[in-house]
């Protein structure tokens, strides 16, 4: 049994996800891995086990479910060992929403926002009591702006960043810490079922998973929301940019962000 306590990570079988899986793992947590295909997470556990000697559970949820929610919901409200939540779980989708799939909007919504609320919510009365562990929400860069064929993407990663802002307000003092992690392009399944390509013109802020999940643990070590930084955006490139558009009007992004997508359609 860990002496360090269990880290429960969301979206676990792959990605950013994963990589939080084996960072954590070789810090010594125990894990308890959540997502919808049980088969990998069993593999995961079953690997991570083996090379790492910790104990991971499988617990296989859709996280778009309420339901799912719930069930997963319920498991974390008694886990005595609980030390870090990281809510990672999440997909994005591209065209207009005139034209999109109202379920699979709707999936989105469940996943970005409503799952991490639930599942913050249901770990914070033990973390407060213990005066300790951390909450990590996955957001992104796309949380700082709009753009269309985007709109409910960014919107969700919006939320998730003022989301862990306020929290960490309320839990201020209470050693506790929070983290909205905002990362750019990665390297990862995400982004391949976004069909989006890595040698693209953006390639030069492409990051690896790996190291997208060794800065926000490194800047989680900081305190977020106990006198460190709350957002964590990994890599010089995406840190200005993101402080460019902290500067420039949004009608100016909101322009730039439609000449971009222009630029893509042709």
């Amino acid at each position: 049994m860990s002496k360090v306590g269990v880290a429960v990570v969301t979206g676990a079988s792959g990605g950013i996800g994963r990589e939080f899986c084996e960072q954590l793992a070789a810090r010594g947590y125990d894990l308890l891995v959540v997502a919808r295909d049980r088969s990998r997470l069993e593999a995961l556990a079953a690997d991570l086990g083996a090379r790492r000697g910790v104990r991971v559970e499988v617990l296989a949820a859709d996280l778009s479910r309420d339901s799912d929610i719930g069930r997963v919901a319920a498991r974390l409200t008694t886990e005595p060992r609980l030390a870090l939540l990281v809510n990672n779980a999440g997909f994005g989708t591209r065209g207009h929403l005139a034209d999109a799939d109202p379920e699979r909007q709707v999936a989105m919504l469940m996943l970005h926002v409503v799952a991490p609320m639930r599942l913050s919510q249901a770990v914070l009365p033990s973390l407060l009591r213990h005066r300790s562990g951390a909450i990590i929400n996955v957001s992104s860069l796309a949380g700082f702006i709009h753009s269309p064929g985007k709109t409910n993407y960014c919107a969700t990663k919006a939320y998730l960043t003022t989301f862990s802002e306020g929290l960490a307000a309320e839990v201020a003092g209470s050693g506790v810490r929070v983290q909205a992690l905002c990362p750019g392009f990665t390297r990862s399944e995400f982004h391949h079922r976004m069909q989006v390509d890595p040698g693209s013109r953006d390639g030069f802020r492409w990051m690896s998973a790996e190291s997208v999940v060794r800065a926000s643990l490194r800047s989680l070590a900081r305190g977020g929301g106990g006198g460190g930084p709350v957002i964590c955006v990994p890599g010089l490139a995406n840190k200005v940019l993101v402080g460019l558009i902290r500067l420039t009007p949004r009608r100016v992004v909101g322009w730039l962000a439609r000449v971009r997508a222009r630029g893509r359609a042709v």
